[in-house]
């Protein structure tokens, strides 16, 4: 079995490539380009500097090809910036603007082609025996299960020994009791430890890091969690001591709310200018004639942290004293015809384009519930009111999934609020632009929960 240890040299190897794939398709495709050092040296440092601040080089043993997708799409965003900018810094551009953005087309479909090659062949490597790493567990408690998930994925190239521990056991990767592990850690070649550190004590743990440090291994802690942990957590340092944050919330940064909200007020707008301006008057005569009554329907709902906001949409039913506790249900008999088809063309949405322009809402986000609802909810359904942690939106992803339209088991409402929580943990700007574009094509397509 090939034993390889990390590879020091893959992270230059890449850069050296993905540099010749640049400037090779360059000097093929635009060779004028290569008849200025200038512009070699734009290409090529632009390419570096893009990926030195994205942090795009990486070692991570788990990495796969769309562990850091977001980070592609980025790279090739701001490169794609710096690659035409030299047009504008020289005044002149070597082929037309068509044939250059083919070319930059090429360049990032190449590039992408050898990610995927590269991850491909590393996957094989790893499989054949090759940048694997020698691993042994010292103490046990629930989590060896879980962590074993990791060791046991042959993709990821960790080798598996077996653990420690000074409670006997028959499994068939107990090795003996923690003072064999010092003699077997030596004569195995061991790469990494892993410390159960609620298994030991202050002075044993020391002990056992010296040991590790004194051979040159590398030793991790595997901490007590209390069964509390999830996906969505983070460290963070307060001098020396590490503080573990159980929740990311990416709205949190200055930067993606700035960004989300210049989004929310640009698409709001121009929603309004192009699809509300005559829309408006168009379902003020159709549903006066149809029931008397006011063209909006408003509802008070909860927004961000729980703020209550009035929500607006097209008045799909007849007044009624039920309707800021009733749902719409199949079949209906509150929904007027022009409701009807409203309803189900998600017509009677777009009002909330107001919401978002005032800053309410967002055009992507958990759905607002009603008061009386979120008020049943947040003690009914566990986590329901991590989702105020961000804006509420027109559309979401429990919808897209969905989850939309009334909730008539409970499953519907334990389903809607991981979808939102999840959404809430990883929100990026193109993951709401997905959503958008699903939502459109749910729309056209015709959903069974719109009535």
């Amino acid at each position: 079995m090939i034993n390889s240890k990390r590879s020091d040299w893959a992270i230059p190897i890449s850069i050296l490539i993905h540099l010749c794939i640049i400037n090779g398709l360059l000097y093929c495709l635009t060779p004028d380009t290569y008849t200025n050092v200038y512009h070699i040296l734009h290409y090529n440092g632009s390419w570096l500097l893009v990926t030195y601040g994205l942090g795009y080089y990486t070692r991570k043993r788990k990495e796969s090809f769309f562990t850091n997708i977001h980070k592609v799409v980025q790279l090739y965003l701001i490169y794609g910036l710096a690659y035409f900018a030299l047009f504008g810094i020289t005044g002149r551009i070597y082929e037309s603007l068509e044939q250059q953005l083919l070319i930059y087309l090429v360049i990032c479909s190449t590039l992408i082609l050898y990610r995927s090659f590269y991850f491909w062949l590393r996957i094989k490597y790893r499989l054949w025996g090759g940048n694997s790493v020698r691993v042994v567990v010292i103490g046990r408690d629930k989590n060896l299960k879980k962590i074993r998930k990791v060791f046991d994925d042959p993709e990821l190239g960790y080798r598996y020994m077996g653990y420690f521990n000074n409670k006997k056991s028959k499994s068939p990767t107990y090795l003996g009791p923690v003072l064999d592990c010092f003699l077997y850690i030596l004569e195995n070649n061991i790469d990494e430890i892993y410390l159960v550190a609620s298994k030991f004590n202050r002075k044993e743990l020391h002990n056992l890091i010296d040991f590790a440090d004194n051979n040159l291994i590398r030793v991790k802690i595997i901490p007590d969690n209390k069964e509390i942990y999830s996906r969505g957590m983070f460290i963070e340092l307060y001098e020396t001591i590490p503080v573990l944050n159980l929740r990311r919330v990416p709205l949190d940064t200055l930067f993606a709310r700035v960004v989300k909200r210049s989004f929310d007020i640009v698409f709001s707008a121009f929603v309004m200018i192009t699809v509300l301006s005559w829309l408006v008057p168009l379902m003020f005569v159709l549903i006066k004639l149809e029931s008397p009554g006011k063209l909006y329907f408003k509802q008070k709902r909860h927004g961000l942290k729980r703020r209550v906001f009035w929500c607006y949409k097209f008045r799909s039913m007849r007044p009624s004293k039920n309707a800021n506790s009733k749902m719409a249900t199949k079949g209906d008999m509150r929904v007027t015809r022009v409701g009807q088809f409203i309803r189900k063309t998600s017509i009677d949405e777009l009002p909330q384009f107001f919401n978002v322009f005032l800053g309410d809402m967002s055009v992507v986000g958990p759905r607002p519930h009603m008061e009386v609802h979120t008020m049943d909810y947040e003690i009914s359904v566990d986590k329901y009111l991590v989702r105020h942690f961000v804006k509420p939106g027109i559309t979401g992803l429990a919808q897209i999934k969905g989850y939309r339209g009334e909730i008539a088991e409970k499953s519907d409402i334990l389903n809607r609020t991981k979808l939102d929580i999840f959404y809430v943990e990883k929100w990026s700007i193109w993951l709401d632009i997905r959503i958008i574009f699903l939502t459109v094509y749910n729309v056209v397509k015709g959903e069974d929960n719109a009535y």
